[in-house]
């Protein structure tokens, strides 16, 4: 009888332990379900009808539709393909000056002894990271325009200063973008471990040699997934240079939206269309670069 009292449960069965965890996992199925959903009708629908009206021609006579492949020819010949060119150099080099140029603001954050100065930088990179459209090419127009103030008491324009260009564009993004890229290397700066650096020190490296060494290593993966994120970033912005520079520059942002307001030529909405299908397969490069660089620098940093 004791022995029958004490003896031990039999084992679950692994068939047995699955259906456990599947039971346990429905209720948390069903609290995502209504996200799922709204996720499936904000961007589905728009998706799919971006994705048929991009391989949709309407024949002007008949006012039938067909499916072809035309529109997305024209979206990669003449001035469309300018302007697709010109976001992608406009992007590249916004990124990479918002990298170099962020990667030292944010070690000073880090290492800074003073908590206060850290929580008001990494507040005001939240903010700053977000502010952007009209409001901002207004601020750079009031500032550094042709009769800015900067640029009337500094007599920048005698100098050739023209903010209404390309470098003028890339000054006016890297304003919302190093502190968006303070944001996203700060965490892999607090992973690196001050053992690591003790260690080379302790072997006789300078700070610059652990940094060739050992640190630049570690957070390249890092450093490269925050510049992809920054590009993404650049890439589809447009309302502040529409507002600032208009077709100055040419963009492929302002391209879809002259195409669907019909400034250039009327009728050329699907091709817009065709040109948001250019993005969006810019976008899906961008995270199929992004993803596995933030998974690696996850392990690192661990």
């Amino acid at each position: 009888m004791t022995a029958a009292l004490t003896e031990a449960p039999a084992d679950v069965s692994p068939a047995a332990a699955g259906r456990q965890r599947r039971g346990r996992g429905a209720p948390g199925l069903l609290a995502v379900l209504p996200l799922l959903v709204f996720a499936a009708i904000a961007f589905g629908i728009p998706a799919l009808a971006m994705l048929n009206g991009a391989f949709t021609v309407k024949n002007e006579v008949t006012g039938a539709s067909s499916y072809t492949t035309a529109n997305l020819t024209d979206s990669f010949q003449g001035a469309y393909l300018t302007a697709l060119l010109g976001s992608v150099k406009l992007s590249a080099v916004s990124a990479i000056l918002a990298t170099l140029l962020g990667l030292p603001l944010a070690q000073a954050v880090v290492t800074s002894r003073f908590r206060a100065l850290r929580e008001a930088v990494l507040t005001a990179s939240g903010v700053l990271a977000n502010f952007g459209g009209v409001p901002l090419a207004f601020a750079f127009v009031a500032t550094l325009g042709n009769s800015g103030v900067l640029t009337r008491h500094l007599g920048l324009a005698d100098k050739g200063w023209n903010l209404y260009s390309f470098w003028g564009l890339v000054i006016v993004y890297l304003y919302f973008l190093i502190p968006l890229m303070v944001l996203t290397i700060t965490p892999a700066l607090d992973g690196l471990r001050s053992q690591w650096r003790e260690a080379a020190l302790n072997n006789g490296a300078t700070s610059v040699q652990y940094w060739r060494h050992v640190a630049l290593p570690v957070l390249a993966p890092s450093l490269l997934g925050g510049g992809v994120l920054l590009f993404g970033s650049a890439f589809a912005a447009y309302a502040t240079a529409a507002a600032m520079v208009g077709s100055a520059v040419p963009l492929v942002t302002l391209q879809i939206a002259d195409a669907i307001s019909g400034n250039v030529l009327v009728g050329q909405e699907n091709v817009a269309l065709a040109l948001s299908l250019d993005m969006v397969l810019v976008a899906g490069l961008v995270m199929a670069v992004y993803l596995p660089l933030q998974r690696r620098s996850a392990r690192w940093l661990a």
